[in-house]
């Protein structure tokens, strides 16, 4: 079952730490950490103080308005002598919304943590999906595609710019064994890459980052690198060549049609 606390954020039985982090007697948490993933997924960690007693423990409340009530934490992660270092949530909406946490330890004069986080500050967005290339040998270029990472507040393709990293791949069957990496960082949903060849094979990656709206500033997650090249595309002299004895070949099968219609 849910626990909830009905106080305030900055009351509680324990003395307080700053939201600069400033303290009194060095017994609050450290190094309060929250990043949220996977759209809806959210994890917090911290670090125990050296100064407080062995027995100590710590518990984590949060809420996302002033209205609301403090939520506990139901799902803690604990170190190996079973105190509360983090915890994980589920089905957390960012809704542009800032989130109020609050962290006490049991014992006497344990000062508490407090601090007020913007939820889309800490998401690491979701790798771009569905990331395709469509290649022209003789045009030595290659269309690349994707579209956006999955967030749970964010509905413009534009709220996004994106890092793409391509590498040429090393070929040993075919004598290549050098290598290169090529980054740019661009906006929209497509790039045009024109300096392909055929015969190299090659990998790409992207991430994403924010591009002016209320999306994180640091860089999301690689998509899975897709490869492409590689392929011996038929030449212009040999398509010809081809087209040539093609049309041959239907020029006698119609010469014996007519002389057996003129037989008959």
């Amino acid at each position: 079952m849910t626990s909830v606390l009905s106080v305030p954020l900055y009351c509680n039985r324990h003395r307080e730490t700053s939201l600069q982090g400033g303290d009194m007697n060095d017994t609050a948490i450290e190094n309060f950490i929250c990043v949220i993933y996977n759209v809806s997924f959210m994890n917090c960690t911290w670090h125990v103080s050296r100064t407080v007693p062995g027995d100590t423990q710590y518990f984590l409340y949060w809420k996302s308005s002033r209205k609301e009530d403090f939520i506990g934490c139901q799902n803690y992660v604990k170190d190996n002598w079973g105190r509360h270092t983090g915890c994980r949530f589920q089905n957390v909406t960012i809704e542009n919304k800032k989130a109020y946490f609050l962290v006490n330890g049991s014992g006497q004069n344990i000062q508490s943590y407090k601090n007020i986080i913007a939820l889309y500050k800490i998401e690491k967005l979701t790798p771009p999906l569905n990331v395709t290339v469509n290649c022209k040998g003789l045009s030595h270029s290659c269309e690349i595609k994707w579209q956006p990472p999955r967030t749970s507040h964010v509905k413009r393709d534009t709220c996004f710019k994106y890092q793409v990293v391509i590498e040429k791949k090393v070929d040993p069957e075919k004598g290549i064994k050098d290598t290169s990496k090529m980054e740019t960082n661009i906006t929209g949903n497509s790039y045009i890459f024109d300096s392909f060849s055929a015969e190299r094979r090659y990998s790409i990656k992207i991430r994403a980052t924010d591009n002016g709206c209320l999306v994180s500033k640091n860089w999301g997650e690689w998509s899975t690198p897709v490869e492409f090249g590689g392929e011996q595309l038929t030449s212009t002299s040999s398509y010809l060549l081809l087209l040539v004895s093609e049309l041959a070949a239907s020029v006698v099968f119609f010469l014996c049609a007519v002389q057996n219609i003129r037989i008959n």
